[in-house]
């Protein structure tokens, strides 16, 4: 089955949800449907969260469609409304699933990411402990770390994933990714500690290679609109 649980962007402090259109698709009835159970049941539905809405502008025709996000709690509730046919029991199994997988890939690489903090502290200590350390410094290292550990600058992950300037990308990464880059740092942190330069140490970590070669959702234009293509 294709995906039914999304989250809006790839935070991973992101609250995952369903779609009223995946509900009514799968559940094979009317999206309008589906539509007005959320609107008799809002009470109800809002006991769990705001009853979040995109309006999503259909080709060649002139009003836009409401498609509305629910999160596990209120998709749940919403499907007890349902008559219980059998692919409304097929999709309730398979939605329940989902759920839980993202909220188990989302706790890992919260996991990571708050042990990772550690490590990127030990690194900016090392630097700063150096008794030499610029304000480009930081920022050097931090590049060197992401380049040799994924194989992008923070630069170009950010602009690859839209993540918003102000914005800490390390809580945009994979579960890999945040576990490459926490390597990167610590073995930093280490050959800092040990007295090497960052020429000598940017040598070291490029004849070891990338340790996790990610791959990026590259937007390129074209003549009738945006792709979207794959690059590693």
């Amino acid at each position: 089955m294709q995906d039914i649980v999304f989250t809006e962007s790839k935070n991973l402090n992101e609250e995952p949800f369903t779609t009223s259109e995946i509900i009514a698709e799968y559940a094979e009835i009317k999206h309008h449907a589906v539509q007005q159970l959320i609107n008799k049941h809002s009470d109800r539905l809002k006991k769990f969260g705001i009853i979040a809405f995109e309006m999503r502008k259909l080709i060649g025709r002139g009003r836009p469609k409401k498609i509305y996000h629910l999160n596990e709690q209120q998709s749940s509730l919403l499907i007890t409304f349902l008559e219980n046919t059998e692919k409304v029991a097929d999709f309730k199994t398979n939605l329940v699933s989902q759920f839980y997988e993202m909220k188990q890939e989302l706790l890992k690489r919260q996991i990571i990411r708050e042990s990772g903090k550690e490590v990127r502290l030990s690194m900016t200590d090392a630097i700063k402990a150096t008794g030499e350390a610029k304000p480009y410094d930081y920022s050097n290292f931090t590049r060197l770390a992401y380049k040799s550990a994924v194989g992008y600058s923070p630069t170009e992950l950010k602009k690859a994933r839209n993540i918003p300037k102000n914005d800490v990308i390390a809580d945009y990464l994979t579960a890999d990714e945040l576990k490459a880059v926490e390597q990167r740092e610590q073995q930093i942190a280490t050959l800092i500690n040990l007295g090497m330069k960052f020429k000598a140490i940017q040598e070291v970590l490029n004849n070891q290679g990338v340790i996790y070669q990610t791959t990026l959702e590259i937007k390129e234009r074209a003549e009738n609109g945006a792709t979207t293509s794959s690059v590693s």
